[in-house]
């Protein structure tokens, strides 16, 4: 059965039962290790109306008007998935810039960048790191979604757009805004989605929505924060 959120699956000794944990854009499911994954895809199946109010409303509170809601602030923070993580600053004797992700962002700067130079080298390095991030994620809901009702597109790429999340050319050659990244995973994922599903049906009519449905049957959750959280994503980039 195909679920309108994803989930990771943790055993724990210390579990005496199945549970579900949410959290800003993600879902975790612990459970005893004696427990077969089959009966707890059927409990996770069973809980799913509940899994989604439940994201909905800590994506409510993550993404209130204001500091956390912010994508980018220079040199201290910025949102990956949903959630604000803290950025730290090092230096490396290697030549070019690399980011590392853990409960937080390490960018190792250039010893021998010039005196000035660190924020900018530091938002064009988490910017790289972002945009193959997109990749990835986004080629892993098009090889989920595209054969299900033959939405094969002839391309897509990850794109710098200021004003669209995605697009869908005459010949289907699909563009997808990387600074979705920024959102909590659904919402990229929704996305995808609907310029796929522009690959069949090219306006917005009931046809399309339904066939958006086919694939999301909650796709109007994550459309509706990204109409209400998307411009000040965008705006706190800039």
């Amino acid at each position: 059965m195909s679920l309108p959120f994803t989930y990771t699956l943790r055993r724990s000794q210390r579990a005496s039962r199945v549970r579900i944990t949410v959290k800003p854009g993600k879902v975790e499911v612990v459970a005893p290790p004696q427990i077969p994954e089959a009966l707890i895809a059927k409990f996770v199946a069973a809980k799913q109306t509940w899994v989604m109010h439940a994201l909905e409303k800590v994506a409510s509170r993550q993404s209130q008007p204001g500091e956390a809601l912010i994508f980018y602030r220079p040199g201290e923070a910025m949102a990956y998935q949903g959630v604000v993580y803290p950025i730290r600053l090092q230096t490396t004797f290697a030549k070019r810039s690399k980011v590392e992700f853990s409960e937080g962002f390490t960018v190792y700067l250039a010893q021998d960048l010039p005196l000035g130079d660190g924020q900018a080298a530091s938002k064009s390095a988490l910017a790289a790191w972002l945009k193959e991030q997109a990749k990835q994620q986004v080629g892993k809901h098009v090889e989920n979604h595209a054969s299900k009702h033959g939405l094969i597109p002839h391309s897509i790429a990850i794109k710098s757009q200021k004003s669209r999340w995605g697009s869908c050319g005459i010949h289907n050659d699909i563009h997808i805004n990387w600074l979705l990244m920024a959102a909590p995973p659904q919402v990229l994922e929704y996305v995808v989605v609907h310029e796929l599903c522009h690959v069949r049906v090219k306006n917005h009519s009931a046809d399309f929505w339904q066939l958006v449905a086919l694939h999301l049957p909650y796709y109007q959750t994550h459309r509706a924060w990204l109409k209400q959280y998307g411009g000040h994503l965008l705006a706190s980039w800039a």
